[in-house]
């Protein structure tokens, strides 16, 4: 299970030509640590900006170190950004993707006139005084099954998707939006965080947020919520407990 502060210069979690990102300095560290080069796969791929918290990652290894050894020595050769929280064996083709029942997000805005520089690389600094209450009322209408095609980039895939929680919180100037599903699509948690921003600040109505549940009646979903206040808290899986992947935040 991995933890890592997605800020630039890192480009997301997948591979890319030409930039850093937390798949090549896993593998580099593996590679490092046992003189293999397995491919990484991960649970769900977050974009650059995007932290995590929980995020699972799995890899095939004929090495013979203890897991314990394993997380010391990944930690060792990993970037300060990027650390290996625990290190399990698992079943022979496990896919961290394929089998996880369901991931959390959560999202964290700062809600406050002065923009804090504590908070910069992990909230979305909103200014204008946000209604949680709106905001909350609209984010049980998400519980569900539903057609989430408002919510995404519309790339041709099926946007059906099955919601099982979205809280909202407030507690001083943090808001925060917190949202299980048994997946997700492309930026989908930040297209929703874009929206209920708007009913918190009164643009969209409770009516309008339920039609973007309608796409047959919906256009976009509106702002796409900045990358950086977006973390992967926790993958779950029917028959793994990998712990609590939000214990510090």
């Amino acid at each position: 299970m991995l933890e890592y502060d997605g800020s630039p210069p890192l480009a997301g979690s997948q591979l890319q030509k030409n930039a850093p990102s937390i798949q090549r300095e896993l593998e580099t560290a593996l590679y490092k640590l046992t003189g293999e080069r397995p491919r990484v796969a991960f649970a769900g791929r977050t974009d650059a900006g995007v932290h995590a918290r929980g995020q699972v990652a799995a890899f095939t290894t004929a090495s013979t170190l203890a897991t314990d050894v394993f997380v010391r020595g990944l930690n060792a050769w990993l970037p300060a950004e990027i650390a290996v929280r625990r290190a399990l064996e698992v079943a022979e083709g496990f896919d961290p993707r394929r089998h996880a029942a369901s991931r959390t997000y959560r999202y964290t805005i700062y809600n406050g006139p002065a923009r804090s520089p504590l908070w910069r690389a992990w909230a979305w600094h909103v200014a204008e005084p946000l209604d949680a209450a709106a905001m909350r009322a609209a984010a049980t209408e998400l519980v569900g099954e539903h057609d989430f095609a408002a919510f995404s980039r519309r790339e041709g895939v099926r946007t059906v998707r099955c919601v099982r929680r979205c809280q909202v919180a407030h507690r001083g100037h943090l808001v925060t939006v917190e949202i299980e599903a048994n997946a997700f699509l492309r930026q989908q948690v930040r297209r929703t965080v874009g929206a209920l921003v708007q009913v918190g600040s009164g643009r969209l109505s409770l009516a309008g947020f339920r039609r973007l549940l309608r796409p047959a009646e919906a256009g976009s979903a509106g702002p796409l919520a900045p990358a950086h206040g977006l973390c992967l808290l926790r993958v779950s899986y029917p028959d793994l407990d990998l712990g609590e992947g939000d214990a510090l935040l």
